[in-house]
């Protein structure tokens, strides 16, 4: 019966570990990911998920241009075949088009070829047509597996986690904004979305994100932090 006890004990302590390993934002268990920029200054980075999504992303451009703010866009490959004209809207004003699969599928139990053509897939799409190729990642959910980071590394890509987020898939226009500026410190990575595909796979309503927006910039603004391209915090 001991040895049982120590048994179920150490199952539950392995998949406690590679929970951690798996899904927390910060972990580096798999390889190296930005989860947080320099200390140094004052600077923070907007980072979107899930899109291009329509109105959604169009509405969050228009907010970026009105206050001269970068952000990089984390996009899936068939949601920009989608909305191509939206994905070269996000280059030609100057954002950064990152990489988040395909289908926006969880990494978890996926084979290395079918992470691979999730990546790679989503690659040629947003060279077809944007005409560059990303050499941002970040994985739905946050979920890493193994042989994400040999994929990317082979791609010369860099992982891109995040310090703190808004809570946008759940949450209120006004809870979205304290959520995001509660804990923002210097070099913070912010998570919000402009898509996210239900359940069902209809588009989710990302009106709160939108609405919350200028009132996260200007809160940023007014606590002293600066946006700046997700590129300030690879060097």
């Amino acid at each position: 019966m001991m040895w049982a006890a120590v048994a179920a004990v150490l199952v539950v302590l392995a998949a406690s570990v590679m929970w951690y390993a798996c899904t927390v934002p910060s972990s580096q268990v798999f390889g190296p990911a930005l989860v947080r920029g320099p200390k140094e200054g004052r600077r923070v980075v907007l980072t979107f998920d899930d899109g291009p999504a329509s109105p959604f992303t169009e509405q969050i451009l228009d907010i970026l241009r009105e206050r001269k703010v970068p952000a990089a866009f984390f996009v899936c490959g068939r949601y920009v075949e989608r909305l191509p004209d939206t994905a070269r809207r996000i280059v030609a004003e100057g954002h950064t088009l990152g990489n988040h699969t395909y289908s926006h599928s969880f990494l978890y139990f996926r084979s290395r070829a079918k992470i691979a053509e999730e990546i790679g897939r989503t690659q040629e799409v947003i060279q077809k047509i944007v005409g560059c190729r990303p050499n941002v990642f970040r994985p739905p959910y946050g979920v890493r597996w193994f042989g994400l980071l040999p994929l990317l590394r082979e791609r010369g890509m860099r992982l891109i986690q995040w310090s703190d987020t808004g809570y946008d898939w759940k949450k209120g226009t006004d809870a979205i904004v304290r959520a995001t500026l509660r804990g923002l410190r210097p070099g913070s990575i912010i998570l919000l979305h402009d898509g996210h595909a239900t359940r069902h796979g209809a588009e989710a309503d990302q009106s709160n994100t939108v609405k919350a927006l200028p009132a996260i910039i200007d809160g940023a603004l007014r606590a002293g932090f600066s946006f700046v391209p997700i590129e300030e915090f690879l060097k």
